[in-house]
Formats: C-alpha cells, sequence, structure tokens
C-alpha cells in the first residue's frame, strides 16, 4: 500500500469526520470536538492540508498564520496514520502549505511539541535541516500554570522550504510514495 498515489490538498467541510478519526488513532495528539476539526478544514484551509490515498485520508496538517505576525505559520496539528509514517509525508505536507500565495510573506514556522513526541522533534528538525534554517527551542506556555510543551520556532525560511508547483494546479501536489 505504501506504493499507492498520495494527493496533497487543501481540507474542505467534507474532511471533518475524517480529520477527527485520523487525530484519535494518533495518540499523543490531543483530540478536538468535531466541530473544531471542521473549522480547522473551513476556516483555516489555507493553511492546512489533508494527505489522501484514494477516499482515505491518511496524514493531516492544521495551522494558521499568527494573527499580528503573518511571517508567521503555527502548525497546530500534524497527524499521520500508521500506514504513511516513515516516508517524510509530514515535511512534504509543511512545504506544500508554505508554496500557497497565502503564505508567500511566511519566514518562520513555530510550533508546540512535548519533550517526549520523538516523531515529531525528527520532523521539525529534518525540516529545518533541509531549509537551512535556524531552529530554536523555549517555553510557549509556562509548564505549572499551562501545560507542558516547548515552543519551536524555525527562521527564516529562504525559498527551498516552498516546492515548485505546477501552475495549472497550485493547490493539489501528487506524488509517488517510495
Amino acid at each position: 500500500m505504501s506504493n499507492s498515489l498520495i494527493t496533497l490538498r487543501r481540507p474542505d467541510a467534507s474532511d471533518g469526520s475524517a480529520l477527527h478519526e485520523l487525530i484519535a488513532a494518533c495518540p499523543p495528539l490531543d483530540a478536538n470536538s468535531r466541530y473544531c476539526n471542521l473549522l480547522q478544514c473551513t476556516h483555516f484551509s489555507t493553511t492546512s492540508v489533508v494527505a489522501a490515498r484514494g477516499d482515505d485520508i491518511v496524514a493531516a496538517i492544521s495551522g494558521y498564520l499568527v494573527p499580528g505576525r503573518e511571517d508567521t505559520l503555527f502548525v497546530w496539528q500534524v497527524a499521520v496514520s500508521e500506514s504513511a509514517r516513515g516516508q517524510g509525508l509530514g515535511g512534504r505536507m509543511i512545504s506544500e502549505i508554505l508554496a500557497r500565495p497565502e503564505c508567500s510573506g511566511v519566514r518562520y514556522l513555530e510550533t508546540s511539541v512535548t519533550a517526549s513526541n520523538d516523531a515529531s522533534w525528527a520532523m521539525f528538525r529534518g525540516f529545518a535541516r533541509r531549509t537551512e534554517a535556524a531552529l530554536e527551542e523555549s517555553e510557549m506556555f509556562e509548564q505549572t500554570r499551562h501545560f507542558a510543551g516547548e515552543l519551536v520556532r524555525i527562521g527564516p525560511m529562504g525559498k527551498q522550504a516552498r516546492p515548485e508547483t505546477d501552475p495549472a494546479s497550485p493547490d493539489v501536489i501528487k506524488e509517488r510514495m517510495a
């Protein structure tokens, strides 16, 4: 199944339930309400992406431009199903979001990562390395008052963070998974 065609695209309202189920199947991600996932797929569709194999959503990233700092994309959640892990899909999804016109001014990527989430750390460190950008860690919220999560900031990023896109279809990148 790993050789199946994966399509990266903007999410839409019809993806809300599938996103909810994907996140539930990807601990330690925080499960949100279906309504929240529906909003991620609609209100935040320009800064989010789903990876579909046929009719199945196998991965997704939810993100948004930080209000007042539109040069910063905040990656809210990254979910990759077990069947799609270990193939660099997370980094490709981030690059696909950054290639969109709405993100043309983005120079920084931020996210929060718990210390124990090795897969997320590997993905974000790899993305920083590939884009030749610094990766800085700082406390996002005070641990004793909020929760245990480190703020990760990558940037500034150059053009190498954005893949070449087909001008006839800027919202969809199709690639054959190795």
